[in-house]
């Protein structure tokens, strides 16, 4: 099944704290239905020493998932929020199109 978001997407936030920032789409979760955005919904995490993998402990930024319904893809022409549509082309296989401009992603 096709994704209307993917990795590697440019988007922007629409709602919650991070609203307006934009970033790129790192990972995708479609079973839980969020996706993680590079810079975006940041967390602290506080990290134990690990003497075998030879980590050291203390404070690291996180990027946490965020919900897919709160990002939209970015059209490639203007660079704007965009939804995301399907289209069949001539040689049968199906891609995703801009809404806005009706451009293939």
């Amino acid at each position: 099944m096709a994704s209307k978001i993917r990795k590697g997407d440019h988007v922007r936030v629409l709602t919650g704290k991070d609203r307006g920032k934009e970033g790129t789409v790192s990972k995708v979760l479609p079973s839980r239905g969020k996706v993680l955005v590079t810079g975006v919904n940041v967390a602290r995490k506080h990290v134990r020493a690990n003497p075998q993998a030879n980590t050291p402990g203390g404070i690291i930024d996180v990027d946490m998932p965020i919900d897919a319904s709160n990002v939209a893809l970015l059209s490639p022409k203007d660079g704007k929020p965009t939804r995301v549509g399907f289209r069949v082309s001539a040689d049968g296989e199906k891609v995703r199109v801009c809404k806005r401009s009706g451009d293939e992603l």
